[in-house]
């Protein structure tokens, strides 16, 4: 009784929570991003390291500007977009804050593959004063944060156009019918040849938003591909021990589960 009762009530706030998801999302006033065909998608695929390293190319020259990435360090990149003296030569190239030195007094120095990508601006007020009360959001984990994940960058990205009838924005404002409200204060960042890439693949607007949300995909789930070559050893274990168990149990306990037991009565002697 008690299990049904307690099944009918998660059953309930479960389809509760749906048909308010499906409520929200119905009258929401932005589009929803379609879904693109990307190469990691797949259950045992894993990231495309040629985009991933365009992507972040595409950060450090586009989005380094405006937005941070506080929760990647330039280890990270190490394996996965650069070789290890690639990345020491990418952190060297930013200046870091650091100290107190003997003096008490605070100094810049080259970074180091310990130290994170670092913030365009000092503070949130400094961000937002930069850029007309918007603040950029870091994104470490934007991906994962917005729903849609990379389709949803994507589609922002690639989604900039002029606002229909009726609706006027204020000053510093663009319209993107991907953005809640279609209002946002950043500006169309990506245009087609907008920066070259260094392996020459040709720098379209879609083919740069690509390669960003890719590298902000992997951004969110650095142990994305780790996590997939998890899933091949532990499906190759549970293969071997569902085939060693079948094998006990067919062959080692068949006589055992198919034995007839019988019974002779003694007879009794007078």
């Amino acid at each position: 009784m008690f299990a049904s009762i307690a099944g009918l009530t998660v059953g309930g706030a479960g389809a509760l929570l749906y048909a308010l998801e499906s409520s929200v999302s119905a009258s929401g006033d932005n589009l929803h991003a379609p879904k693109q065909n990307w190469s990691h998608r797949g259950l045992l695929s894993s990231f495309d390291h040629a985009s991933l390293r365009r992507g972040y190319e595409v950060y450090k020259q586009v989005c380094a500007a405006c937005h941070s990435m506080h929760y990647i360090a330039y280890r990270n990149l190490v394996g996965v977009t650069h070789t290890e003296a690639e990345a020491k030569a990418e952190a060297e190239e930013a200046q870091v804050k650091d100290g107190p030195n003997e003096a008490g007094e605070y100094y810049m120095r080259p970074g180091k593959l310990s130290d994170y990508f670092p913030s365009p601006y000092p503070n949130e007020e400094a961000a937002r004063a930069a850029n007309n009360g918007a603040y950029p959001p870091d994104l470490s984990w934007i991906v994962s944060a917005r729903k849609g994940g990379e389709d949803y960058i994507f589609a922002l990205l690639t989604g900039y156009c002029d606002p229909p009838a009726g609706i006027t924005l204020r000053e510093g404002q663009y319209f993107n019918p991907y953005f809640p409200g279609g209002a946002i204060g950043m500006a169309q960042a990506l245009y087609n040849e907008a920066m070259e890439y260094s392996d020459g693949t040709p720098a379209s607007a879609s083919q740069l938003a690509k390669d960003v949300s890719t590298f902000l995909k992997w951004g969110s789930e650095p142990e994305h591909d780790d996590r997939k070559r998890m899933l091949i050893k532990a499906i190759g274990i549970f293969t071997l021990l569902c085939s060693l168990s079948y094998y006990i149990k067919r062959h080692k306990w068949s006589a055992l589960k198919s034995r007839k037991i019988s019974f002779h009565p003694r007879n009794k002697q007078d």
